[in-house]
This record gives C-alpha cells, sequence and structure tokens, in this order.
C-alpha cells in the first residue's frame, strides 16, 4: 500500500545522501595532486626524442600538458625526412598523402581528423575540432575545409621524394605493412621501421593530456584511417587513472579499442606496463598468426608518472622527458622477444 508519509521521508534521506555526496565529491577535487617526478612527457619511437624536448619547453615553465602535446607533435609533422607522419607522409596508392591526428585533455574533451588533405598539421586542427566545433571528428574535405576556415595553410603535401617512392611501389602495387617502419627510415640499414606518434605528458599540476598523428600506412587504400585518430584505439586518457596510445598496425588496435583498455586495466591496478602486455595478449589470443606478421606496440602512464610499454614484435622505443633528462629513449619490451 502506498504510503506517502513514508515515500516524503525517503526522498528527503536521499536527496540528504545526495548533497552530501556532492559536496564530498567537491571537497576531493582541491585535494592537491602529488606530483613528485612531475612534470613529464612520453612519446613513441625516436623521433620521439625531439618532439618531447620541444613540450618540455612548455611544461618546464609550469605549462599545461594540452599545449606541451600540440607542440611536441608539431615537430615529427613538420619533419621532411620523416614520411610517416605529417607533411612528407608518404602517399596512398592513389598518390594522394592524407594525414590523421586526436587530441585529449584533462577533462575528456577530445578532437580528431582523419583522412585530411592539403594540412600539414593534423594535431592543430584536431584541436581546434575540439575546442571550436560540438563534434569529435571530422573527416576527408570536411576536414580541410574546417581547417582552412580556422586560418591554416592549404598546401600541397606530396614532396618529390614521397612521389618517387610512390611511383616506384606503383611497379608491383604490393601492399604489405613493414614492421616498425619508423626506424628504418630514421636509421638506414636497421630491419625496423614504423607509423606513428603517439605522445602523453602530465603537468606540473598533474593532469594528463595525449595526442597521436600519423600518415597512416603508405600506399594504403585511399580512405583507409587506422587507430590514431579514434579516441579509445590509438589514443585515451583519464585524468584520474593515466592516458595509453598505440602504434603499429591499426585495425587490430582497433578491433581491441586498445588504448582504453590499458587505461581501464590501470584503473584495475596493473602498472602501464603489465596494462600495455595484456592488451598486446589479447591481440596474440584473437589472431595468432596474424601477430607474428604485424607489429602493434603500447606506451601508458599512470597519474604517479610511472610509465611502460610493450609490443607484439622486438625493435619498438620509446622516449622518456623529465627534468632528470630530456633525451632518454627506451627500448621497449616484446611478446616474440621474450618467448624466443
Amino acid at each position: 500500500m502506498y504510503d506517502r508519509r513514508k515515500f516524503l521521508k525517503l526522498t528527503a534521506v536521499t536527496a540528504s545522501l545526495a548533497t552530501l555526496s556532492k559536496y564530498a565529491a567537491a571537497k576531493a577535487t582541491v585535494v592537491p595532486v602529488a606530483t613528485a617526478g612531475l612534470p613529464i612527457i612520453i612519446s613513441t619511437w625516436d623521433f620521439g626524442v625531439a618532439a618531447n624536448q620541444e613540450a618540455w619547453k612548455i611544461l618546464s615553465k609550469g605549462g599545461r600538458a594540452l599545449d606541451a602535446i600540440e607542440a611536441g607533435a608539431r615537430i615529427p609533422e613538420a619533419d621532411m625526412k620523416n614520411h610517416t607522419v605529417g607533411r612528407a607522409g608518404y602517399p596512398d596508392r592513389d598518390g594522394r598523402v592524407t594525414l590523421d591526428a586526436c587530441i585529449m585533455d584533462e577533462f575528456g574533451n577530445c578532437g580528431s581528423v582523419a583522412a585530411m588533405e592539403d594540412i600539414a598539421h593534423p594535431i592543430s586542427v584536431a584541436r581546434l575540432v575540439m575546442e571550436k566545433t560540438p563534434h569529435v571528428m571530422l573527416v576527408g574535405d570536411g576536414a580541410t575545409q574546417f581547417a582552412v576556415e580556422q586560418g591554416l595553410k592549404r598546401e600541397k603535401l606530396l614532396t618529390p621524394e614521397s612521389y618517387a617512392a610512390w611511383k616506384k611501389w606503383l611497379k608491383t602495387a604490393k601492399y604489405s605493412p613493414v614492421l616498425n617502419i619508423e626506424n628504418q627510415q630514421h636509421r638506414p640499414g636497421s630491419k625496423y621501421n614504423h607509423d606513428t606518434i603517439g605522445m602523453l605528458a602530465i603537468d606540473a599540476k598533474g593532469n594528463i593530456s595525449g595526442g597521436c598523428t600519423t600518415s597512416g600506412m603508405a600506399f594504403k587504400l585511399h580512405g583507409r584511417v587506422g587507430d590514431s585518430p579514434i579516441i579509445g584505439a590509438g589514443l585515451y586518457v583519464d585524468n584520474e587513472v593515466g592516458g595509453a596510445t598505440s602504434t603499429g598496425v591499426g585495425e587490430e588496435v582497433i578491433r581491441n579499442v586498445g588504448s582504453f583498455l590499458v587505461v581501464e586495466l590501470m584503473r584495475q591496478g596493473y602498472s602501464p606496463e603489465d596494462a600495455c602486455k595484456e592488451a598486446v595478449n589479447r591481440i596474440i589470443k584473437k589472431k595468432p598468426e596474424t601477430a607474428k606478421q604485424i607489429q602493434v606496440g603500447f606506451l601508458a602512464i599512470n597519474k604517479k608518472g610511472e610509465y611502460g610499454a610493450y609490443a607484439i614484435q622486438e625493435g619498438f622505443s620509446f622516449a622518456v622527458c623529465d627534468d632528470k633528462r630530456q633525451d632518454l629513449l627506451i627500448p621497449g619490451k616484446s611478446f616474440y622477444k621474450e618467448k624466443k
């Protein structure tokens, strides 16, 4: 039987508890965050060293992690020797250079562009999408149009060197992802190579931001988009827990929502390295034969500033920059190297 008096009493108690919870939550947000060892920035691959050093110019002065991420990511995007990120990236099989990027801040805001042409700095366009639109992702011609409307320069991105590589590829038109392509390009003679830069930063206030930018796999199908611009796949940040980013064959990262998985594992108590390792193991478990032929690597950092990485194949490396050292490059651990 309906009892109005009991209902009103219960409602009052519930309201009081809700108010108390909101008050407790508000109090919790103003508790100072431990910042021992901070600020810090980490990024994928050897060209992450230069990106980190640029980002450090902002972090070392007490700047915001988001600003550091954008500034750092623009370095490899502008590097004319880098054919996997930014304006000198190799084209798709139609000879068109298409760029992808995403960015995410400490509040959970995010922006992304995919398959964008004629704009050299997709990381900056991704930030503009985040800050100037109600959307998360813009793609193709729409992304380019938006960038131009925001004042970014439109330019032809296909360089003579990239054009020559494309013409050479057309002779066989064989598409086969190459393991760790970035190292091969930056270190002649190396058997390794790769395709993305992912960056994660914690500023002096303890806030985390991240970014990821790439020109994607060389000679891909026109319109192909990998994990790099997809929030939760190529990048994910939770300011209460940490952040993660990925590199390698994006299709497998997307299928496993890789970066989100890594962050959720850290929420459960995994260390950054162990969380990355578990994400890699899941990819291998689902497609063991495919995993033997591809590279996927994850890089993560938790709220304490602890970091770690893990990849399917050996050859993955990541760069670390803090107040002690700005040029540290660390070889990541890998599944197949450990199993040999």
